[in-house]
Formats: structure tokens, sequence, C-alpha cells
């Protein structure tokens, strides 16, 4: 079975040029704990909010990337993440409910919209 990702948990973004950290927001003073730390479920997966930016994005499908790379004539040039997510994580934890939503795994992956896959590093 997966390992569970709790709020702190490291993330990473193909696209990214650093890691982040995911927050959780509580949703009840009787929100889930594993080792004194929120549980995360699917819907954690707001931009700015849960999922804080990754450095630079590389990302040419972002047009701050693709306009910033046209004016050097051509050569990459990344511009500060500004993370576009959409959907929640997928796929969520078939045997682990929380909020009554499926838990975020250390399996777990969202799409951001200029093309990066966001992914569990170090679930705790």
């Amino acid at each position: 079975m997966p390992k569970q990702v709790l709020k702190g948990a490291t993330l990473s973004c193909s696209m990214g040029t650093a890691p982040s950290k995911l927050t959780i927001i509580p949703q009840s003073v009787s929100h889930p704990k594993i080792k004194g730390k929120l549980a995360a479920n699917i819907m954690d997966y707001k931009a700015f909010v849960n999922i804080l930016p990754f450095g630079m994005c590389t990302s040419m499908s972002n047009p701050n990337v693709a306009g910033s790379t046209a004016a050097a004539m051509g050569v990459m040039t990344p511009t500060p993440c500004m993370p576009s997510i959409t959907t929640p994580w997928v796929p969520g934890g078939n045997n682990t409910m929380v909020n009554g939503q499926p838990a975020i795994e250390v399996t777990s992956t969202c799409m951001c919209a200029w093309g990066g896959v966001i992914s569990v590093v170090r679930p705790e």
C-alpha cells in the first residue's frame, strides 16, 4: 500500500527548477492527522493555496516562457513558476478517505496547464 501524503510533503514539477511543499488547509477541527500532520486528499490541488511555485518554469507551453525565449532570440529563458492546476490529484487512494475524498498517495500526480507533471518526492 503506497504511503499517504501529509502537509509539508515535498513536491516536484517536471517543468520547474526547484522543489515545493504541499500546504493543507484544515477542513474541520476533526481533520485527520498522521504523525501530528494534516492528511491530504485529492482536492488539495489549488495553485498558491495547496501547491506553491516550483522556482522557474521551463515549459514552452507557458506563454511567459515562450515570450521570454522569443525575445532572447530563441535562447531558452525560464520565467517564474506560476502553477496553473485545474484538475485534482490522480489516482487517489483506493482504501483511504480524508474528509470524504480519496487520500493523496505517494504515487499520485497532478498536471499543470503548462505541461508539467507534479509528483510527490517525499510524502511527509
